[in-house]
């Protein structure tokens, strides 16, 4: 369960951006970049299970804690609580903005209907108390892992029919029926529909991000590993590195299944690309993944209630409090969900401040190392330090790299200017300094 649980809060909306970013790389940097993203967020979980076994912490809160005290609890709870509200308002999105179409075309009526029963506000709050809120009213994490199945089932259907629909679809089909001189060239034909190993482009920066996005869970980590039976570090390590695996192949197969259907013409939202307004597959599918955010969004709100509880420091299980704060949450996020018209408006401030909290907690899990390092005379030590200074050197090196090769770097990764600073520092710290 524990497997299902963490894949499933791994595996979000980012899936549908991959064949996008791939287009904007080519597949050999593609591959690169997520071969390099998937091992680095391994190994960013091994890192952070070796510092919850050596400050004896089960809560992300209390790491932050452990370095910078009462400050650095509360930027790890913003930080964290700020990410996993951000997505579950994305879900509901997603959920608000197809549901209605979903269920007009069910109904075989036209996309003018205008009915209250196919409003997407009412449908959003319909969908959240009836089926999100008691998934969130259960006790223990575990449990979800039936729902984490089944959302993981709905995203390997989706997987099918991307596969499914690239030996359907001919190359360029949906514009071969205007009457371009570009489409109506035979070599310019045969360029468009030959896939591209590596491109640099002023979209090729967004990559990254897309890429990165698509493998956040730290968050829900540690919940995860707190309730695991028989728990231990190499069992943890084990779940996550199945997982981790999992999703690589999925985003892998959908990222290159999609790209060769639509080549360069993939959008950001891979399912647009796809005509549903008479065809079953494609709608089903889109209801598949209405069904595996709605199932995700349980996950995510599970690691912001704990944090709260951290830390208004409740320890002791408390059935009134736990049903008016899941109460009072769901609420304010629907409130959010209703009123904010547009995702753009979301990602406009989560993703703004997002990108500060985002480098705090990257200070915060490599101080937390640090501190480790400092206060740990033992062989584990010599191990952390050598595994310390490696992440230190590919994790700079990534951003040099990054720096080089591509445009509009800074706006995106400003934030990393100051994380390869530090870097620099504490390297130089941990791994001479400290000899």
């Amino acid at each position: 369960m524990s497997v299902f649980n963490l894949s499933n809060a791994i595996m979000g909306s980012g899936i549908l951006g991959l064949a996008f970013a791939l287009a904007n790389t080519g597949i050999f940097l593609f591959s690169l970049l997520l071969v390099s993203v998937t091992l680095l967020s391994i190994y960013s979980i091994h890192l952070l299970l070796v510092c919850s076994k050596e400050t004896g912490c089960m809560v992300y809160e209390k790491l932050g804690e452990q370095v910078f005290g009462t400050p650095g609890k509360m930027i790890v709870f913003g930080s964290t609580s700020l990410q996993n509200v951000g997505a579950m308002l994305s879900y509901l999105f997603i959920v608000k903005n197809e549901l209605p179409s979903a269920i007009k075309f069910l109904m075989r009526e036209e996309e003018n209907f205008s009915a209250w029963y196919v409003d997407g506000r009412i449908l959003v709050v319909a969908v959240t108390f009836g089926i999100i809120l008691p998934l969130c009213l259960l006790k223990n994490l575990g449990y979800l892992g039936y729902t984490s199945g089944f959302s993981l089932s709905c995203m390997v259907f989706f997987l099918v029919v991307v596969i499914y629909k690239k030996f359907q679809i001919l190359c360029l089909e949906p514009e071969l029926n205007t009457t371009s001189p570009i489409l109506s060239n035979s070599s310019a034909y045969e360029h468009m529909c030959k896939p591209k190993y590596v491109i640099f482009n002023s979209k090729t920066v967004y990559a990254l991000p897309t890429i990165a996005f698509a493998f956040v869970c730290h968050p829900s980590v540690l919940p995860i590993y707190s309730e695991l039976k028989d728990r231990s570090q190499k069992k943890m390590q084990l779940v996550s590195n199945i997982s981790f695996f999992a999703m690589f192949v999925m985003y892998f197969m959908t990222a290159i299944f999609g790209y060769l259907t639509f080549y360069e013409n993939v959008q950001s939202d891979l399912l647009h690309k796809y005509q549903s307004k008479n065809d079953i597959l494609i709608l089903t599918v889109r209801l598949a993944v209405i069904v595996a955010v709605i199932l995700t969004v349980p996950v995510l709100f599970f690691t912001v209630r704990s944090s709260l509880f951290e830390l208004a420091r409740k320890t002791k299980f408390d059935l009134c409090h736990h049903v008016l704060v899941t109460f009072v949450l769901l609420v304010i996020i629907n409130l959010l969900v209703i009123f904010i018209p547009t995702m753009k408006d979301i990602f406009g401030v989560v993703g703004t401040v997002s990108c500060l909290c985002t480098t705090s907690k990257k200070l915060l899990l490599i101080s937390n190392i640090i501190m480790v390092l400092v206060t740990n005379n033992t062989h584990s030590f010599e191990f952390c330090r050598g595994h310390f200074c490696q992440y230190a050197d590919f994790h700079s090196s990534f951003i040099i790299v990054f720096k080089n090769y591509t445009s509009g770097w800074r706006k995106i990764y400003s934030e990393d200017l100051g994380m390869h600073s530090f870097l620099v520092y504490a390297k130089h710290f941990a791994c001479h300094s400290l000899k």
